[in-house]
């Protein structure tokens, strides 16, 4: 895994672009967010609301969406010591040897947990962690400088435990723990992330309906998102996926017939292109998937993209400049930047087309 060494996009975001809290909190609506669209044949940017996203596309487009449900992945825990920590989960599903990928975070009492720095973190082989109602993890070994494979004893199923005594991940510039409920979309079906797929958020019942009033269709994947982390900036590891049959055929249909295919988010965008075959189609897949997209690699099965902002040394910007280009993507920013626009999950949106 690979940290990028100098920033993707030459821009500085002042802190006070983060977004704090959600929309609705902030004396808006889900869908009253921002959006900036960006355009690659021209390079042509232009300010619009989220609600104008069904006449910024055109009737046969298909809109592919995450159904991933975010889960109250952040556990309260206490070292041996007795120091409090927060134990951010970073998988529902254990991998083949029933261990579960765990970030460590130091706790501050009425705050979002602090990032531990590599040398100052106390994660170590054999380091168990109390979790609430007599539950436990037990560092088994690094899977990164933050993530580590733990295995979990709790007293009860993963998903339920979570229910009771978790809540939602947050960080710093989130003003305060918002409930599971702000960080899910109206997708949300199929629970497994541990973040929330956060370009889908700004959608309403009555966008969606609109959407199809204009004949845009809008099919599902799922892709379940783990701890990104934003003070890391590492690549993407393995994510658990799954392109059911029919997206896999309506996107074969759409693109046959001169239609466009939007991806609501980079985890959208990480599962089709690891269900593209050989000969180039979309098929049925189910697993994990390793893929890393950059511009050298390109896109296969996508030909536009809705998301949110993302920091200026992301890892996703690879892939935003692969289905945009590094000129169009460093135009929206730096528009971005002059313009405003909020940053993070509760933030405004990014809309790039071909043309």
């Amino acid at each position: 895994m690979t940290t990028l060494a100098e920033p993707a996009i030459d821009v500085t975001v002042p802190p006070e672009l983060s977004a704090r809290a959600p929309a609705e909190a902030r004396g808006g609506a889900r869908d009253g967010v921002r959006m900036l669209v960006g355009r690659r044949a021209t390079g042509a940017v232009e300010h619009r609301r989220f609600t104008d996203l069904p006449e910024a596309l055109r009737p046969g487009d298909l809109l592919v969406v995450n159904n991933s449900a975010t889960l109250p992945a952040a556990l309260p825990g206490r070292l041996p010591d007795g120091t409090p920590v927060a134990l951010h989960l970073s998988s529902a599903q254990p991998d083949q040897l029933g261990a579960h990928l765990v970030e460590l975070r130091r706790q501050v009492p009425g705050s979002a947990a602090s990032y531990y720095p590599p040398r100052e973190s106390p994660a170590r082989p054999g380091l168990r962690v109390a979790l609430p109602a007599g539950g436990a993890a037990e560092l088994v070994q690094p899977f990164t400088e933050r993530l580590w494979y733990a295995e979990l004893s709790l007293p009860a199923a993963l998903l339920p435990y979570l229910e009771v005594h978790g809540r939602a991940i947050r960080y710093g510039y989130v003003d305060r723990d918002w409930p599971i409920e702000a960080y899910q979309t109206v997708f949300a079906s199929v629970p497994g992330s541990s973040e929330m797929p956060s370009a889908a958020r700004p959608f309403s019942p009555e966008v969606v309906a609109r959407l199809a009033g204009r004949g845009v269709l809008v099919t599902p994947v799922t892709l379940h998102t783990g701890v990104a982390s934003p003070e890391a900036h590492e690549a993407p590891y393995a994510e658990r996926f799954h392109v059911p049959a029919a997206t896999a055929r309506l996107v074969g249909h759409v693109r046959a017939g001169g239609g466009r295919v939007i991806a609501v988010g980079t985890t959208v965008v990480r599962a089709l292109e690891s269900a593209v075959g050989p000969d180039g189609t979309l098929q049925e897949t189910d697993g994990w998937t390793e893929l890393v997209i950059t511009p050298e690699r390109g896109v296969r099965a996508v030909d536009g993209l809705l998301t949110g902002w993302h920091e200026p040394r992301a890892s996703h910007l690879l892939m935003l400049a692969a289905v945009a280009g590094r000129p169009l993507l460093t135009a929206c920013y730096r528009e971005a930047v002059q313009g405003r626009y909020l940053w993070h999950e509760f933030g405004d949106v990014n809309l790039l087309l071909p043309d």
